[in-house]
């Protein structure tokens, strides 16, 4: 799959642009290279200034009188035609009343330095861009026409002004502004005898107009070819970065989705197969590994609901056959006693078919109602009480010692307390279902650090070696032939799920006068459950 072809890629490739756009904006807005630039060549052009006047202050006498306008003391016109001057700028000289004495301006490109040619070039799209931000600077800035007599007579009138502003021993630097265009201005006095007689004149030089937004706009030409250079490696890395996540995230798309068409069995006979990016230590390895988890235990639910339903089937035809051949021969019997006999068969075996069903339809409820009950916290102890209340008359009815073990601190257990509490009331009603008179059942509960643990134990007949593994199996029952069909083997199936769904453990053993010796006989059976709390 083409990056680009990707939503989520595109989305990455547009915030990466923006968040670069919006830092070349806030340079080129901020433009701190304009002040920089600026401060630069105010200090070339007092520099300049200075050296004017140190020609000038160099040519007259040191006490004789001067006048620069009728050119005693010097020729200004021919010391103006000996300075040769470069970078665009204007000179002027003035006398201390602001009159104009005479005047020079440069001639550009001259004299020009080999190897300090200034790049005036640029590529066609960052000519767009430059463009288009002097556009949107123009919306939001005075923008006014150039040129002009009037206007050329009122910037002549400003520098006159400066220059009586300025008049004594020291440099001043002018910002006047003609036409919304700033000129950078420098005044420096011509002095006679340095200091002795005082300022003759003022030398004024005037940067080249719009000479500071040439070097500013050939900044901003380099800020905005860099620019150019960000966006292509921001969008390769775009791309790359999206390849990374939008390409592994549409095979694991395509793979859920597999499984969620209807045509899913004509699309992908065999199982689904979701792309194992466990490897990736990111979210997307992560999301790869739960699905993977997710899809296996489909799967499994899915083959053991496959069993249970063949095993409701097989259970089920049990029962049903012994109606069949007790209904085939009640029809011939001919004795009385005979079809009482009978009568009882089938009741039996209705009782039978009605609790197998009644189980069959816990079991099938047990897994969604586990998913949707919200857990609370509750008191173990307290639950155990009741139960033992209720089922303790049952046991002393038969003839069973009922004993209760229980520490005196509640035990609080984060779990459904109805399904929680269905376990001990069948662990306990199968140790009843065990024991004879003059047995005992022991129910105790213990706190250990972070868990706790809940015992059932009976003096009953213990549970046959081979059958220790198999108890908690659906539809398995080990019992003596009179209790034959008076229990659906789903009981302790039912409870495994429960304790296992609250993170718990539940096994079964035997009670042995010695744990070292497994050929001895067993004293009873002990139920354990363990619970986090």
């Amino acid at each position: 799959m083409f990056p680009l072809l990707s939503p989520i890629a595109r989305k990455i490739i547009t915030f990466n642009l923006i968040a670069m756009i919006m830092l070349i904006a806030g340079v080129l807005f901020i433009n701190s290279s304009r002040d920089t630039l600026a401060y630069q060549r105010a200090v070339s052009l007092t520099a300049e200034a200075k050296l004017i006047a140190d020609v000038f202050e160099a040519q007259l006498p040191a006490s004789a009188p001067v006048n620069l306008i009728t050119g005693d003391g010097i020729d200004v016109a021919t010391t103006l035609s000996g300075l040769t001057l470069n970078g665009g700028i204007n000179l002027q000289i003035f006398d201390p009343q602001g009159n104009l004495i005479g005047e020079q301006a440069s001639v550009a490109d001259v004299d020009v330095v080999v190897g300090l040619e200034t790049d005036t070039g640029g590529t066609i799209l960052a000519d767009i861009l430059t463009a288009a931000w002097e556009t949107m600077s123009s919306l939001f800035g005075n923008v006014t026409s150039k040129g002009g007599a009037a206007q050329a007579e009122g910037f002549a009138d400003q520098v006159a002004a400066k220059v009586v502003e300025s008049v004594g021993p020291a440099t001043q630097f002018h910002t006047i502004s003609d036409a919304g265009v700033p000129h950078y201005v420098v005044t420096s006095p011509i002095m006679q005898g340095a200091n002795v007689v005082g300022v003759v004149g003022v030398v004024a030089v005037q940067g080249a107009e719009g000479e500071l937004d040439g070097l500013v706009r050939r900044e901003r030409e380099k800020v905005l070819r860099l620019f150019l250079v960000g966006l292509a490696i921001s969008v390769a890395l775009s791309l790359i970065l999206a390849s990374t996540i939008a390409n592994p995230l549409a095979d694991l798309a395509a793979a859920a989705e597999i499984g969620r068409d209807k045509n899913a069995r004509k699309m992908s006979p065999t199982r689904i197969r979701i792309p194992d990016l466990s490897a990736r230590a990111d979210e997307i390895g992560r999301l790869s590994k739960a699905l993977r988890g997710m899809v296996a235990v489909l799967y499994e639910r899915i083959e053991g609901s496959e069993q249970f339903a063949a095993d409701v089937a097989h259970e089920i035809k049990n029962p049903l056959a012994s109606l069949r051949s007790a209904v085939g021969t009640l029809r011939v019997a001919k004795r009385d006693d005979q079809r009482d006999t009978l009568l009882d068969v089938i009741e039996h075996d209705v009782r039978r078919l009605d609790r197998l069903v009644s189980d069959i339809s816990n079991a099938s409820r047990l897994d969604s109602e586990l998913v949707k009950e919200e857990e609370e916290s509750f008191d173990m102890l307290k639950v155990l009480t009741n139960i033992n209340d209720f089922l303790g008359r049952e046991a002393d009815a038969k003839g069973i010692d009922y004993i209760a073990d229980f520490p005196d601190n509640p035990i609080q257990v984060m779990g459904l307390e109805g399904r929680l509490a269905q376990v001990f009331v069948n662990l306990i009603t199968n140790a009843i279902s065990f024991c004879e008179d003059g047995d005992a059942i022991r129910v105790w509960a213990r706190k250990r650090e972070n868990r706790v643990l809940i015992v059932v134990e009976d003096t009953g007949p213990g549970i046959p070696n081979e059958a220790l593994t198999k108890v908690f199996k659906r539809f398995y029952s080990e019992r003596p032939a009179g209790q034959f069909g008076n229990n659906s083997g789903l009981g302790l199936a039912i409870s495994k799920r429960i304790v296992e769904a609250h993170g718990g453990v539940i096994w079964a053993e035997n009670i042995r006068p010695s744990e070292a010796d497994m050929t001895s006989e067993p004293l009873g059976a002990r139920f354990v459950v363990g619970l986090p709390v």
